[in-house]
């Protein structure tokens, strides 16, 4: 087994008195590609905002690299720097190019020279396609490309992790198969990765392991193989019959 990056421990989160998540126990290990499935408020998009610190837990504990990342926001903030998260949402800056925003973080934060930063923006951005778009604005771009100009600006940072909350989620039927294909593209460099996804036919092709989540718990942790074909847990197997059956 490689090296763990990640550990989530006994880790709960509540809203009020709306128990979220439930004693989550999950390892990251270098160069994995781990899809979480499951079905619509099972906890599965803040377990992964919960391990890039935007929320914080109710108890538990995230790790990175054997240590906790304390709630302590110089902290979180170079734990962020390493552990990149992609929104279904983009959340690009409206008032600058494709170029600024993915310049921005690694002059803010990195503190990059301009021309480094520069030359990181336009190796990512041809990486997933979008170099001929450097001077627009995200407002003159569709659904796909402004999730591929965001897939680029969390590589500039060089990130050990990345994590994806339904980044396909927000596009129309035909933009999902061009985002899909980058983070293919992406799978194959071992860049490790954390994806929340209702693409089945996606999380059974590229991931390394898939979780299903149900109520706030980890039902099923198994390699793709297994849980696709010949699920253990009931509930995985009942969330999974359609696609079974198909």
């Amino acid at each position: 087994m490689s090296e763990t990056i990640i550990s989530v421990q006994d880790l709960s989160k509540s809203f009020g008195d709306h128990e979220v998540l439930r004693k989550i126990d999950m390892d990251v290990h270098v160069g994995e590609i781990i899809c979480i499935v499951g079905s619509s408020g099972s906890g599965k998009s803040t377990l992964l905002r919960c391990i890039n610190r935007l929320e914080r837990q109710t108890s538990g504990k995230v790790m990175f690299y054997g240590k906790e990342v304390r709630d302590v926001q110089r902290e979180i903030n170079e734990y962020r720097s390493k552990v990149g998260m992609v929104f279904q949402s983009f959340n690009l800056f409206n008032n600058m190019t494709v170029l600024e925003n993915c310049m921005l973080c690694t002059r803010k934060v990195l503190h990059l020279p301009k021309e480094e930063a520069f030359d990181r923006a336009i190796t990512h951005l041809k990486a997933v396609g979008m170099a001929p778009y450097i001077h627009a604005k995200p407002s003159q771009l569709s659904g796909g490309q402004k999730q591929r100009v965001a897939i680029a600006r969390s590589l500039c940072m060089n990130p050990e992790v990345l994590l994806f909350d339904e980044p396909t989620s927000a596009l129309d039927p035909e933009m999902v198969g061009e985002v899909l294909n980058v983070m293919k593209q992406l799978a194959t460099t071992g860049l490790t990765m954390v994806i929340v996804t209702h693409e089945m036919a996606f999380a059974r092709d590229v991931s390394t392991r898939t979780i299903f989540m149900d109520g706030g718990y980890v039902a099923e942790d198994a390699p793709p193989s297994q849980l696709f074909t010949n699920p253990k847990n009931p509930r995985t197997r009942e969330f999974l019959s359609r696609y079974l059956a198909g």
